[in-house]
């Protein structure tokens, strides 16, 4: 989808200009509106695939900025795309579309560029809810950012300069007369769209419109209005009046994140998100970017609706809605909540929706300052990688217990919703009431062996239907045996391949394949072990089957690559965990089983690693997106060992420890 299928199109008349602005979703008490404004070189259409996933429940307007798409041009061109004329044109139409009640902004380069300045301007104060901002700073924060960096230069400050420079080369060429004109009315605006699919990954899904060399060529005043004025004298009391959501594309080749580092000073009610994408995120990551947008604009909506039930409404100058914070619309599968990364659970403002843990604050990566009016924006997620994983699903495989356990609720703290899969139903029931208490926006329990083909194939329906496409799938679940080759017997064999490799297998393509088919990037993470790459006299088949995840996780690797699909494989060493308590031992009897489980779990007690550091590692390595990380000294010991000395691997292999 390209365009907006069934919107309702306005004219909307302001300063001489027609402006057309379309309309997704029924405006209403419960129905927030939310504004989309465009980038350069785009058109309003840049937004439809996230508008039409927010329009289940929301009330979304979309405009085409003046001289772009189909909004009549300013004649002359010069002096008629200053931030003062954008702000009045953004007036009209929040007064057309919303006359009774403030509208939440969402701005893309720069759509957001100009949105900063409407939720900065004092004549805009009531009208703006909420700002969800993306790929484009506001000009007078870049002013003193510059400024600052420039009076008290040190190599950090100077590298920070040097590396956004060169990131604003174009911005350069824009000021040229004529040329940018002649270039995209010419092979530039002819080959933008083949440039955005093999730079951007954009899909080919025919956007950008036919009108972009106009819209290119006419957006060039936006640069040539704007960016040297407000430059060279930015505005001293450019503080946002509304809560702000900053999502911050970490691949983004036009704008460095360091631009962004001081930004609670100007927007002290701060919710920041991350994700691994480059600049053109409404067109790459719609799911992931509707989710967050939703749970934002429903946490303000929410927390003024708390706010009129204190009997301290507006104190902020947000008009809360009736209601929204309870409405059941937004659950599990009925949009939002499934597919971008809205709660399943009923109320979104409670604790079994929107985290409203004291921690959220701070250091978390999720400032909601208590700031102008005394009342925090409440969204799911706190710790380390809370602006990674807020709102992201993830489905983890062996959550009863030990390390998938531990990764299911270190995904759960930072805000992720969480599928906790495990043979035993009890323990992963408990792993889910665990995760939301942890902070989950929500969190499932599934029954389901890995082994079982069949079973795998419905688990994977049933998430397809009910949750949503996963963004991390971790492959945990295995099982432990020791003893030597020639006492393995087959079933031994088909036991331990069964779950530790095919469970992987399973996980992989039937929840690989539709995050590739989504073409919004994800990651899977397969738990190996440190016996992939160290092989032992006492673990023939189990080092086989890890050996075997190592290798399959490589290889997928490198075919998902293309995808913007990272994979990880896991390689824990001694790690205190429950697997020692179900280990088999080939060829032991009952008894002499039993004496062999109890003085392993001795022995890794003694080495007393705690899983939680292995669940601190995967979330690590889905963020920096590592192909291989061993956990433990040992393990990386072992694995320096098999790449450098693999005679001495040979040699510690041939030992034949007491157990």
């Amino acid at each position: 989808m390209t365009g907006f299928e069934g919107a309702r199109e306005r004219r909307v008349r302001t300063g001489g200009i027609d402006l057309c602005v379309a309309e997704l979703g029924a405006p209403g008490p419960d129905r927030p509106t939310v504004v989309l404004v465009h980038g350069y070189p785009d058109s309003k259409e840049v937004w439809s695939l996230v508008a039409a996933r927010l329009a289940e429940h929301f009330h979304v307007v979309a405009y085409d900025v003046r001289g772009h798409g189909r909004s009549t041009a300013p004649e002359p061109l010069r002096g008629g795309f200053t931030l003062a004329k954008l702000t009045d044109d953004f007036l009209a139409v929040a007064d057309a579309v919303s006359p009774d009640r403030p509208v939440h902004l969402v701005g893309h380069d720069w759509g957001s560029v100009q949105s900063w300045e409407f939720v900065t301007v004092e004549r805009t104060r009531g009208r703006i809810a909420s700002l969800t901002s993306m790929s484009g700073p506001s000009l007078d924060h870049f002013g003193h950012w510059i400024a600052e960096r420039l009076r008290r230069p040190t190599p950090r400050r100077a590298a920070q300069l040097l590396g956004q420079g060169t990131k604003s080369w174009y911005v350069c060429l824009l000021h040229t007369p004529v040329l940018p004109e002649l270039a995209w009315r010419g092979p530039l605006g002819a080959s933008w769209p083949g440039l955005l699919r093999r730079l951007e990954k954009t899909p080919a899904d025919g956007y950008p419109t036919a009108s972009l060399p106009a819209d290119a060529a006419h957006g060039a005043w936006l640069y040539r209005d704007n960016v040297r004025p407000r430059l060279r004298r930015p505005r001293a009391d450019a503080y946002a009046h509304a809560p702000v959501q900053l999502v911050t594309p970490l691949g983004d080749a036009f704008l460095s994140e360091h631009l962004y580092d001081d930004l609670e000073r100007w927007a002290p009610r701060l919710v920041r998100r991350t994700l691994p994408a480059r600049h053109w995120v409404p067109r790459t990551r719609p799911d992931l970017l509707a989710g967050w947008i939703g749970e934002f604009v429903t946490a303000v909506e929410d927390r003024e609706d708390r706010g009129v039930e204190d009997g301290r409404a507006g104190s902020a100058g947000v008009h809360g809605s009736t209601g929204l914070g309870a409405r059941a619309g937004l659950g599990a599968r009925a949009g939002l909540g499934a597919r971008a990364g809205l709660s399943g659970n009923a109320r979104l403002g409670g604790r079994a929706g929107l985290s409203e843990s004291a921690g959220l604050s701070g250091s978390a990566g999720l400032s909601e300052s208590a700031g102008l009016g005394g009342k925090r924006v409440e969204v799911a997620g706190r710790g380390k990688y809370a602006d990674r994983f807020g709102g992201q699903l993830v489905l983890v495989t062996g959550a009863g217990g030990g390390i998938g356990r531990a990764t299911a609720l270190a995904f759960a703290t930072a805000g992720a919703r969480v599928v906790a899969v495990d043979r035993n139903g009890a323990a992963a029931q408990d792993t889910a009431e665990r995760a939301r208490a942890a902070g989950a926006p929500a969190a499932w329990a599934e029954t389901t062996d890995v082994s079982d083909e069949q079973a795998m194939e419905k688990l994977a329906g049933k998430v397809a239907a009910e949750y949503g496409v996963l963004d991390v799938l971790v492959n945990n679940a295995g099982i432990g045996l020791s003893g030597s080759f020639f006492d393995t017997t087959p079933e031994d064999w088909r036991d331990v391949l069964g779950v530790n490799l095919w469970g992987v297998i399973h996980g992989c393509r039937l929840f690989g394949r539709p995050m590739a088919e989504r073409g919004q990037g994800g990651h899977i993470v397969n738990v190996a072990s440190a016996a992939a790459y160290q092989p032992s006299r006492l673990l023939p088949a189990y080092g086989a089957s890890k050996a075997a995840v190592l290798m399959l996780s490589e290889s997928l690797r490198a075919e998902l690559a293309g995808k913007g699909i990272g994979v990880t494989a896991v390689c824990p060493g001694l790690v205190d965990t429950g697997i020692t308590a179900t280990a088999r031992f080939a060829g032991a009897g009952a008894d002499e089983e039993q004496r062999r489980r109890r003085r392993t779990a001795r022995l890794y007690g003694l080495r007393n690693y705690p899983a939680r550091k292995v669940a601190d590692a995967i979330l690590e390595a889905v963020v920096r997106d590592r192909a291989v990380v061993p956990v433990t000294p040992e393990a990386r010991g072992a694995r320096l060992l098999s790449r450098f000395l693999p005679g001495a691997t040979r040699a510690l292999a041939r030992g034949n420890p007491p157990l």
